[in-house]
């Protein structure tokens, strides 16, 4: 069983930046996706981001050109880095990881973008 835990969010001003982690307590190298969703009071969760085992990356049209996914199979860890944050952007974010059919979820860390 794979344990997956965020840290990194945090309260940040419009414009700035904040780096997620996602650390698991295995090995992820041959997980075949890494995610990143978010979830906004009163709305449904979002996908944010994924990264792939051949390290592609995909986005969402919301954040793109703003966010990087990346992944460091060696730390076992995941990353979000978000710039030019936005109110738009407050959220509790998760990460999620796949490996086949078999799916886990950290427990989330809250973003709040706010002056």
């Amino acid at each position: 069983q794979v344990q997956l835990v965020e840290s990194g969010g945090g309260l940040v001003q419009p414009g700035g930046s904040l780096r997620l982690s996602c650390a698991a307590s295995g090995s992820i190298f041959n997980f075949d996706v890494m995610r990143w969703h978010r979830q906004a009071p009163g709305k449904q969760r979002e996908l944010v981001a994924g990264i792939f085992r051949g390290g592609s990356a995909a986005y969402a049209d919301s954040v793109k050109g703003r966010f990087t996914i990346s992944r460091d199979n060696a730390k076992n860890l995941a990353y979000l880095q978000m710039n030019s944050l936005k109110p738009e952007d407050t959220a509790a974010y998760y990460c999620q990881a796949k490996l086949g059919v078999r799916e886990y979820w950290g427990q989330g860390t809250q973003v709040t973008v706010s002056s």
